[in-house]
C-alpha cells in the first residue's frame, strides 16, 4: 500500500517537468546567455518530442478502440441473431420491423415484417406494455404456450419519422405455469358447515319423524362432499367439516352454493325450513390457517343472518345465498349474558364513549341514549359522540335540548371525544360494525377495549377485537338489543321517559311502526319502554312532517320507474338538509303501491349520491347494494358513491339489479 503510494507520487505529469526545466533555464539564460540559448533549444525540441508521444498515442489508442468496437458490433450482431430465446422489435404501434429466427418458430409464419403483432397475436396489446409504470414484462398465450414476455423501450438517435422501438424477449414459461396450475388446483380447502336452526326445525316435527329429516340433510351433504371427491367429518350432530381440492371451488362459486336451495327444500313435516351457513378457508400457508380462514367465514355467515356461504380467501370475502329471512332465534339467557359482561366492562372503566354510525337515526341515536342510561345506572361518566345533528335525529334533539338540557354535557364532538379518550376508556360502538363508517373512527385506535351492539348483517370491513360482541341480525334494531340490556343489567333499571321514547323511537323506525321484522322479543321489548313510561302518541310526533317536506315525497314517488314490474326506481333532485331522510321515507312509501316489492331512491347530499333501498322481502336488497360497496338488510339496505352524477348513479343501480335478477337471487 505505502509502495502503491510512493510510486504514484513520482508519477508526476510531464508537463510539469518541461515547466521546471523552462524556469531552470531562463534562470540560467540571465548568467550564461549562450547556455541558455542552447538550453532554450534543447526545451524545444523536449516540448515537440512530448506533443509528438501524445499524438502518436491518441492515434493508437483510437484504432485500438475503434477495431474493439468493431468486434463487439461484430459478436453482438452474432448473439442476437443467434440468440437462443426469440426476439422481436416493434413499432410503439404493434408493427414488426425486425425478428430473429427462434420468433419465426414459434409463431409458425415466415415474411411478417410490416405486420401488425395483435394480428399474428389476437391476444396481444401493446398498450398493456405503455401503461406499465414498473413490471418489465407481460404475460401471453402463443398456441397452447405461455410465455412471459420480457421488453425494453429504446429510444432511438436521428430517427425522425419514429422516436421509439420496443424489443420483446419471449421466455416459454408453460412448464412452470402448468406446474402452477396443477399446484393451485390440488392445494387443500377447509370448508365449514352448520346447519342454522337444526333444533327449531325439529322442534315442529313428531319425534319419529326427526331422524328421517337428519338422514336426509346428511345424505345431501354426502352427497356434495363425494361431488367434490371431498373429506367429510360431521363433528356434532349440526356441524361438518370438509377437506376439499381448490380446483372444485370454481364449481361449487359457479352453481352459487346451491346445497343451501337444497337444503332449505326439504320439506319431510318440518314446518320451519331448514338452512345453512357455509364457511370456506382458502389460500391458507397451512392447515392451521385454513381452519382460521373457515372459522371466520363461517362467523360471518351467521353474523349476516345465516343461510348463506363465504369464501374467505386471505383478506378478500366473497358472499353467495342469503335468500331467506332470517328467522328469530335468540335466547334471553344470551342477553342477560351480554348485559351482564357489559355492567363489569363498564365498572372498570371511568371513561366510556358511546358512538354510532355517521349521519345517524332514530335507531343509532336511541341506542346511544339506553347506553348512556346504563352507564349513569353504575354511576360512571359517560358520553355520546355525535358528529352534528342531522334531519333525522334533530326532533329528539330538540326535544332534549328543551325539555333537558343538562343532558346535553353528555353529549360531545369527535373532536373533543378524541382528546378527553385513553387506552384504558372503553367504547361502545351502536348501530354499525364498519370502523370507517363510525362517527369517530380514530376513537377506535386510542381505546383499546371496544364493545360492539349491532343488528345488521355482518359485512367484510368489521372493528378489529372487540372484547364483547353483540351482533344480532335477527333482532328489529339496535334499540331492542339496548333496552333488553338495559332490562337484565339491574333488579330494577331506572329509565327516564324521554330515554325510553327515544329506545321506541329507534324501534319504531326499523320496524316501519311495527310491520317488518317485528318478532316477539320487538313486543316484548316495546313493552317494557311502554311500561317506563315512553308515551305513544309523543313518539308518533317525533315522525311528523311539515307540508314542503310531504310535496317533496309525493314528487318522488310521482317520478319512480318500475323495472321488472315489481322494482320502482326514483331520485330526488331537490337540495335540502333533509334530502337523506326524504330518499328513505320515500322508499318506504313507494312500497305501498301495489305491485311493488323493492324500492330504490337516489339523492345527491354534499357531494356524495346516496341510496335508500327497500324490499318486502322477495327481494334482498342488501345483496344488491353490497354490489355497490354498501350493506345492510334483506329488506333495508343503503350505499353511497362518490365523485358520480346522479344520473350516472341510477344506471348503476339499474345494472346491479339486473345482474341481481339474473343470477336469481330473487
Amino acid at each position: 500500500m505505502i509502495s502503491n503510494k510512493f510510486f504514484k507520487f513520482l508519477n508526476v505529469d510531464t508537463k510539469i517537468y518541461l515547466w521546471i526545466i523552462g524556469i531552470l533555464i531562463g534562470i540560467i539564460s540571465i548568467y550564461e546567455p549562450k547556455i541558455g540559448a542552447f538550453g532554450v533549444i534543447l526545451l524545444i525540441y523536449l516540448i515537440y518530442y512530448h506533443w509528438k508521444n501524445i499524438h502518436l498515442r491518441k492515434v493508437e489508442w483510437q484504432k485500438y478502440i475503434e477495431g474493439l468496437t468493431a468486434e463487439f458490433d461484430s459478436a453482438t450482431k452474432h448473439a442476437i441473431l443467434n440468440l437462443p430465446i426469440p426476439l422481436a422489435m416493434i413499432e410503439v404501434d404493434g408493427t414488426i420491423n425486425w425478428y430473429n429466427p427462434k420468433f419465426s418458430e414459434i409463431i409458425e409464419k415466415e415474411d411478417i415484417l410490416e405486420k401488425n403483432i395483435s394480428e399474428i397475436i389476437p391476444n396481444f396489446n401493446v398498450d398493456d406494455i405503455i401503461e406499465k409504470d414498473k413490471e418489465m414484462f407481460i404475460e401471453a398465450t402463443l398456441k397452447d404456450r405461455q410465455y412471459k414476455v420480457l421488453y425494453n423501450v429504446v429510444k432511438l438517435k436521428n430517427r425522425s419519422d419514429r422516436d421509439y422501438i420496443i424489443m420483446l424477449y419471449w421466455i416459454d414459461i408453460t412448464a412452470f405455469s402448468t406446474l402452477k396450475t396443477k399446484y393451485n388446483s390440488e392445494k387443500d380447502n377447509v370448508c365449514l358447515i352448520q346447519i342454522d336452526n337444526y333444533e327449531d326445525a325439529i322442534k315442529t316435527m313428531d319425534e319419529t319423524e326427526r331422524p328421517i329429516i337428519l338422514a336426509e340433510i346428511d345424505k345431501r351433504i354426502n352427497t356434495l362432499s363425494s361431488r367434490i371427491n371431498g373429506l367429510i367429518i360431521k363433528y356434532e350432530s349440526d356441524k361438518y367439516i370438509i377437506i376439499f381440492e381448490n380446483k372444485y371451488l370454481d364449481m361449487l362459486e359457479n352453481k352459487k352454493f346451491n346445497i343451501l336451495d337444497d337444503i332449505r327444500e326439504i320439506n319431510l313435516g318440518n314446518d320451519i325450513p331448514v338452512t345453512l351457513s357455509i364457511g370456506v378457508g382458502v389460500n391458507g400457508k397451512n392447515p392451521s390457517q385454513l381452519y382460521e380462514f373457515a372459522k371466520g367465514a363461517i362467523e360471518i355467515a351467521l353474523g349476516r343472518g345465516g343461510d348463506q356461504a363465504v369464501v374467505k380467501k386471505i383478506d378478500k370475502l366473497s358472499f353467495y345465498g342469503g335468500k331467506s329471512k332470517a328467522v328469530e332465534k335468540r335466547t334471553k339467557v344470551k342477553a342477560r349474558v351480554i348485559s351482564h359482561a357489559l355492567r363489569q366492562l363498564i365498572d372498570q372503566s371511568e371513561k366510556i364513549f358511546i358512538m354510532g354510525h355517521k349521519i345517524g337515526d332514530m335507531d343509532s341515536f336511541g341506542a346511544s341514549v339506553g347506553i348512556l342510561r346504563a352507564v349513569k345506572n353504575r354511576n360512571k361518566t359517560g358520553y355520546i359522540v355525535l358528529d352534528g345533528i342531522n334531519p333525522s335525529i334533530k326532533s329528539i334533539f330538540e326535544k332534549i335540548k328543551n325539555e333537558h338540557p343538562e343532558y346535553l354535557k353528555n353529549i360531545i364532538s369527535p373532536e373533543e371525544a378524541v382528546s378527553l379518550a385513553t387506552k384504558d376508556s372503553l367504547c361502545v360502538v351502536v348501530d354499525i360494525h364498519r370502523p370507517n363508517y363510525t362517527e369517530a373512527p380514530e376513537l377506535l385506535d386510542i381505546i383499546e377495549k371496544k364493545v360492539l351492539i349491532d343488528h345488521h348483517r355482518r359485512g367484510a370491513a368489521f372493528i378489529k377485537d372487540p372484547v364483547l360482541i353483540y351482533l344480532e341480525p335477527y333482532a328489529s334494531s339496535t334499540c331492542e338489543l339496548v333496552t333488553e340490556i338495559l332490562y337484565y343489567m339491574a333488579d330494577k333499571s331506572s329509565i327516564e321517559k324521554f330515554e325510553a321514547e327515544a329506545l321506541l323511537a329507534g324501534i319504531t323506525v326499523d320496524t316501519k311502526s311495527f310491520t317488518f321484522k317485528t318478532g316477539v322479543r320487538t313486543f316484548e321489548a316495546a313493552s317494557f319502554l311502554r311500561r317506563s313510561g315512553a308515551d305513544t302518541t309523543a313518539v308518533r310526533q317525533l315522525f311528523q312532517d311539515d307540508l314542503n317536506t310531504f310535496i317533496l315525497k309525493a314528487n318522488v314517488v310521482k317520478n319512480a320507474k318500475i323495472i321488472d314490474k315489481r322494482i320502482a326506481i326514483s331520485t330526488m333532485d331537490t337540495e335540502t338538509d333533509d334530502a337523506i331522510l326524504i330518499a328513505a321515507q320515500s322508499a318506504d312509501d313507494l312500497l305501498n303501491i301495489s305491485g311493488i316489492t323493492a324500492s330504490f331512491v337516489l339523492t345527491m347530499y354534499d357531494g356524495i349520491v346516496h341510496i335508500s333501498g327497500r324490499s318486502l322481502g322477495d327481494i334482498n336488497v342488501q345483496v344488491i347494494m353490497e354490489k355497490l360497496g354498501g350493506g345492510g338488510h334483506l329488506t333495508v339496505a343503503g350505499a353511497q358513491l362518490k365523485d358520480i352524477e346522479i344520473c350516472k348513479a341510477v344506471e348503476m343501480v339499474e345494472e346491479v339489479i339486473k345482474e341481481y335478477l339474473e343470477e336469481g337471487d330473487d
